[in-house]
């Protein structure tokens, strides 16, 4: 016991050599990061000032927006303060935060998904009922339970990983404190660690897909028994953003699940990281940006409004001649 040191500070990956091409670096995912944090503040004020937005189709999607925001502000500022300062270090509780919310946001967003995914089903399905069924009070429970659910999800990750003694390598080999480089740096037998975060995870993520899967199984049998073809495009074009939005999720979701963490150099774990880090939360609104009529609509009368505003503020602040 008298060599052992208990680590209170991680390293993070420094992904190039030279100054300049890690502050080159900082610039580029400073730029993502800003035009990711825009996308889906542009998203969420567009439904809160469109009263013709205020429905629950619109109320989920102003919350997917607030999860991408949360999601991408849990690794990427940290990571460009690095790279612009050329610091790599990250303590401990730093780290537990990261761990925390990253599954939280994560696991949340899932389970919103399926919310989303119920009300489609109910719009598609079962139409006359739709204002009975999807009430502004069912509309808040299934937003609280998401989050709720996605917050109990990140504690267990949390109370199960944290419990271990960090005493090895405090060195991650990652750009932030994912799950799986941060059990590779604890000294302890991690297999009743990794079994419990795999039980957990199999079983919300199981429960997830299987109601999804059922919800737009249903969906598709109700659109192909709509007579007309018109109709079976609207009836599509209403889901396409969300089945889009899935698709990405699952896919960067399967890139972090499988992905080999020994076996790929540092610019490629930076690449793979980046898919499921990066990318959901910078092209989510784009998707339902060019998919939403709606949406861009309120887009544009916000943005009228607010430069109309200024250049009435600025004609009122010129002095008379």
């Amino acid at each position: 016991m008298g060599n052992f040191s208990v680590i209170t500070e991680f390293l993070l990956m420094e992904f190039f050599s030279t100054h300049e091409l890690q502050v080159l670096h900082g610039a580029l995912f400073l730029l993502i990061y800003l035009a990711a944090l825009l996308g889906n503040l542009l998203t969420c004020a567009a439904i809160i000032t469109d009263p013709h937005l205020h429905c629950p189709m619109y109320f989920f999607l102003s919350n997917l927006s607030l999860l991408d925001i949360g999601n991408i502000s849990v690794t990427l500022p940290k990571f460009i303060v690095n790279s612009l300062c050329g610091i790599q270090s990250l303590s401990l509780l730093g780290c537990a935060a990261q761990v925390f919310f990253f599954n939280f946001f994560a696991a949340t967003e899932f389970a919103l998904l399926v919310a989303m995914s119920y009300d489609r089903f109910v719009a598609i399905c079962q139409p006359l009922h739709y204002g009975i069924i999807m009430t502004p009070a069912r509309c808040l429970w299934a937003a609280a339970g998401s989050w709720i659910s996605g917050f109990l999800y990140s504690a267990v990750h949390l109370g199960n990983m944290f419990r271990l003694p960090f005493s090895g390598s405090n060195v991650i080999h990652q750009f932030f404190c994912d799950v799986p480089h941060v059990l590779k740096v604890s000294t302890s037998d991690v297999f009743n660690t990794e079994l419990i975060l795999i039980a957990a995870s199999s079983c919300f993520f199981f429960f997830c897909l299987v109601f999804l899967i059922a919800s737009y199984a249903r969906i598709f049998s109700s659109v192909l028994k709509i007579p007309s073809v018109e109709g079976r495009y609207k009836a599509i074009s209403t889901c396409s953003p969300q089945l889009m939005i899935i698709m990405l999720f699952f896919s960067s979701s399967m890139i972090a699940i499988f992905k080999n963490t020994s076996d790929t150099s540092p610019i490629q774990n930076l690449l793979l990281a980046m898919a499921y880090t990066t990318l959901p939360p910078l092209l989510n609104p784009l998707i339902y940006s060019l998919r939403n009529q709606k949406v861009t609509a309120a887009m544009g009368k916000m943005i009228k409004r607010i430069f109309f505003l200024k250049k009435e503020t600025f004609n009122l602040w010129q002095p008379s001649l």
